[in-house]
């Protein structure tokens, strides 16, 4: 987890400007309707105003800025002084409070609205922030999370400001098109325009973080009667496209409607060809969703990993041996699908975490080890925080317990289930599966497949640097093929995954465990192409094309 004191002030303020030429092409698109009020609503120095003054027509447009910081307002004021719009004014005040105050007033309305909002998550806003963002979703009756980051209440407020037939030009994060806290904003925008069209670069924009970013291009329903077209997705590499005319892009990309774009924008990621496959696949008599076959629990939340989490010259420093029992929770500890001792004592000679330190009652009073051990816990304050606070006495973790399939919280590739064969015990790095009806061996050799790997891309979601992350919801939607033909050799698919690259692990599993369900040889590439389109664009870092890496 990240805490805000390790953060820059840049992060903590979202400051990551758009480049001039991408500023430059939005605000294109929005001059072909003749806007005669922008609205910019995080301008920081003014990147927009520049960009608009480069095009004919701008100069007397009436354009409204908005700019939390002081000095950047100052530059955002000189900036639009020195390109000539006059009729620019920059307000040194929270958007979101002032959305809030006029977006009930049908006479403030703007043509069209160009910007970038800030990337800040929930938890790092100041608490009136965090406030406002929460009232900018209970004006539109739309659900909330503390998950949610700024810019989707920017983006929310901006579009409701926009009249009708009104466009929207703003960069984004990439992740709008998958995390589960812009749910609201994906329904919000489906239901309020006429076309959608996201402009999905294979490289990064921001050459200072690896928060991938996108084009979002909005134009709002005429009216409430107006039928919506969808979402259009409109792949680029490099800055070709920014030759071409904006409303040539725009019009590009067929739109998609319905199922596709109702929740996760992922699936318009593939073509027709494998989301009519996918859907097929899921009705199959042989695949299951995951909750249906397995129950997913959170790992132990210690609240103090580096306390309760330690390697064996720690154990054996404070004497803690009857209190240490075997655990895994990280990657590099399960570089296959099995734990076992052999795997568990490879770990342990790396000096790596493999104990887990549990203080129960049962095991005996707290001798002089263990309260020295107590004492330097206190020492650093752990007692204070919050998960430890809450407990008494505060290191008695409660909620111990193993199960004999475990599932690691995020991935590089594809995620994978792991045969828990010593009963080691996961922290909240990893989940806790218990099967329902299947054996744990047929469950984690058949979870590695391309269709559940294509599902999980389809389910997850994935920040900065490209890991995959699912949420115990995610997991539970699952497709998972349990075909009753199926044999599986576990050693030989542990060593595999342990050797050889995921694409070709999967491409084996696929004529194992599809092909037992009499899936042809073509719809298993056909899926395992699928996979790999998604896990290449997560991967991505700069304009070379992905490679397929363990």
């Amino acid at each position: 987890m990240n805490f805000i004191e390790n953060e820059t002030a840049q992060k903590l303020r979202g400051g990551y400007y758009t480049p001039p030429d991408l500023a430059v092409f939005l605000a294109q698109w929005v001059k072909e309707i003749s806007p005669k009020r922008v609205l910019e609503p995080s301008c920081g120095d003014g990147v927009f105003f520049g960009a608009l003054a480069q095009i004919k027509g701008f100069k007397k447009t009436s354009v409204t800025g908005f700019e939390l910081e002081a000095d950047e307002a100052a530059k955002a004021r000189a900036r639009a002084t020195e390109v000539g719009l006059n009729a620019t004014t920059v307000h040194s005040e929270d958007f979101l409070q002032w959305a809030l105050d006029h977006m009930n007033d049908g006479s403030v309305k703007f043509d069209a609205v160009v910007g970038n909002p800030p990337f800040v998550r929930y938890q790092y806003l100041p608490e009136p922030f965090q406030q406002r963002a929460a009232l900018i979703f209970k004006e539109l009756n739309l659900p909330f999370t503390k998950h949610t980051n700024a810019w989707v209440s920017f983006i929310l407020a901006s579009m409701s400001l926009l009249r009708p037939g009104g466009r929207l030009a703003m960069v984004v994060p990439a992740e709008i098109i998958h995390v589960t806290h812009a749910q609201s904003l994906r329904s919000y925008l489906g239901r309020e325009c006429r076309r959608l069209v996201i402009i999905d670069p294979e490289e990064l924009w921001f050459s200072d973080t690896l928060q991938g970013a996108v084009i979002l291009l909005a134009e709002k329903k005429h009216s409430e009667a107006e039928k919506g077209e969808g979402l259009g997705m409109y792949p680029v590499k490099g800055r070709e496209f920014l030759r071409l005319s904006p409303s040539t892009v725009f019009n590009a990309p067929q739109s998609i409607n319905g199922k596709t774009v109702q929740g996760k924008w992922t699936r318009a990621l593939l073509d027709l060809e494998t989301r009519s496959l996918f859907d097929e696949l899921e009705h199959h008599r042989e695949v299951h969703r995951f909750k249906d076959i397995a129950k997913v629990d959170v790992g132990i939340v210690t609240g103090a990993n580096k306390f309760f989490l330690v390697p064996d010259e720690v154990v054996r420093d404070f004497q803690l041996e009857k209190w240490a029992h075997p655990m895994f929770g990280r990657s590099e500890h399960c570089p296959g699908i099995i734990y076992d001792d052999q795997q568990h004592t490879a770990n342990a000679a790396k000096g790596n975490p493999t104990n887990f330190l549990w203080f129960r009652e049962s095991a005996g009073e707290i001798d002089a080890a263990l309260n020295t051990y107590i004492e330097l816990g206190e020492q650093q304050e752990l007692h204070t925080r919050y998960k430890c606070r809450v407990r008494s006495p505060w290191y008695t973790v409660p909620s111990v317990y193993s199960t004999e399939v475990g599932m690691l919280k995020r991935s590089h590739n594809t995620p994978r289930l792991i045969l828990n064969r010593i009963g080691a015990y996961t922290t909240d790095t990893a989940y806790r599966i218990r099967t329902r009806d299947v054996g744990a061996e047929k469950l984690v050799g058949c979870f590695v497949n391309p269709l559940t790997a294509l599902s999980a891309e389809l389910e997850g979601r994935h920040y900065g640097g490209g890991v995959l992350e699912l949420i115990p919801s995610e997991i539970e939607r699952l497709l998972v093929p349990l075909p009753e033909a199926v044999a599986i050799d576990i050693a030989n698919l542990d060593e595999d995954i342990r050797n050889l690259p995921t694409s070709q692990v999967l491409s084996r599993q696929g004529k194992v465990v599809l092909g037992a369900m009499g899936l042809s040889r073509a719809k298993q590439e056909c899926v395992l192409e699928g996979w790999r389109k998604l896990k290449d664009r997560r991967h991505r870092t700069s304009s070379e094309p992905a490679l397929d890496a363990i």
